[in-house]
Parts: C-alpha cells; sequence; structure tokens
C-alpha cells in the first residue's frame, strides 16, 4: 500500500516533494488531489495565484469574449456599408459606436437593445454574427500556434538582448 505525506513550509515555497512511484519532485504549490477520497497527489498543473475565483483560462476566455464582440460590430458595420438598401443602419451603428464603449461587449449589446426598435435589430444581428464568428470562423488552432510562437520568440529575444547586454558590459570592464 502506497502512501505520501504532504508537508507544508509558507516561508520556502520552492520545496519539492516527491510523488509516489516516482523520483522527480514536484512544488508543493502546483500538487493538486485528484479527489476528495484519494491521497495521492497529481502533479502536472501551476497553480497561478491571483485570478480570484476564476483562472487564467476564464480571464482569456472573457477577454475573447469581448473581442469577439468587437469583431461581430466591424463584420456587421461592413456588411451594412456594402449594402446599399440600409444606409440609415450603418449610420445608426456608427453614431451608436461613437457613443458608447465596445470594452465590455454585453453591456455594448444591452445598451443597444434598449436605445430603439432598430438598434435592437442590429443588436441581435451583432450577437448572431458573433455566435457564428466564434462557432464557426475563429481559428482556435491557430492561436494556440500563434500564441505558443509569440511566447516562444519573445523570451527568446528578450534572453538574447540580456546576454547581449551583459556581455558588452562584462567586455567594457575588462578593457
Amino acid at each position: 500500500m502506497e502512501s505520501s505525506a504532504t508537508l507544508a513550509f509558507p516561508q520556502h515555497p520552492y520545496i519539492y516533494l516527491a510523488t509516489p512511484n516516482s523520483n522527480k519532485g514536484c512544488p508543493f504549490w502546483s500538487c493538486k488531489q485528484r479527489n476528495i477520497q484519494s491521497t495521492r497527489l497529481q502533479c502536472n498543473k501551476m497553480f497561478v495565484p491571483g485570478f480570484g475565483e476564476g483562472s487564467p483560462e476564464a480571464k482569456a476566455a472573457s477577454n475573447l469574449h469581448n473581442f469577439f464582440n468587437y469583431t461581430a460590430v466591424k463584420i456587421v458595420a461592413a456588411q451594412l456599408e456594402v449594402e446599399s438598401y440600409n444606409p440609415e443602419a450603418y449610420q445608426e451603428l456608427m453614431e451608436f459606436l461613437s457613443k458608447h464603449s465596445l470594452d465590455d461587449g454585453d453591456k455594448f449589446c444591452a445598451t443597444m437593445m434598449r436605445e430603439s426598435p432598430r438598434h435592437k435589430s442590429l443588436a441581435l444581428r451583432i450577437l448572431e454574427v458573433r455566435s457564428a464568428y466564434c462557432k464557426k470562423d475563429f481559428e482556435w488552432d491557430n492561436l494556440k500556434r500563434l500564441a505558443t510562437k509569440m511566447v516562444n520568440d519573445s523570451n527568446t529575444r528578450l534572453m538574447r538582448d540580456y546576454v547581449l547586454e551583459t556581455s558588452a558590459a562584462e567586455n567594457e570592464r575588462s578593457e
């Protein structure tokens, strides 16, 4: 029968615990119990403090939600601008945009729905486009690939710049 003990040392956050059947350790703050009945620890994800009741993924989802609204407004505006049968709707959308922020997508659409019956139709169209874009057109795999590439490229650039900067400083001191 296997057992493991967990000791918390808050003054030493970098203490590593050995997991059962493994010589490898994991930081104790990233270890999570699998369920209430189990005492085995599963160490495969980092704990990220500072997000309240949410997670970094929930924060990213919220930002994407508002971005999808922004994208839907741009799509609807472009469609209305091209459509010659309803130039009034385009003008109304542009006027509404000049008076209301797109920072909170739900607030923007809720306010638009209550503005007038014509604005309600525009808001419903934005909601429909936002949903369709999220479900069918947004390239989720491409997002992950691009985000990972940006982080890796940025890390490499920052580390390279630091090494060049510190090696130049070392060369100046030795001369």
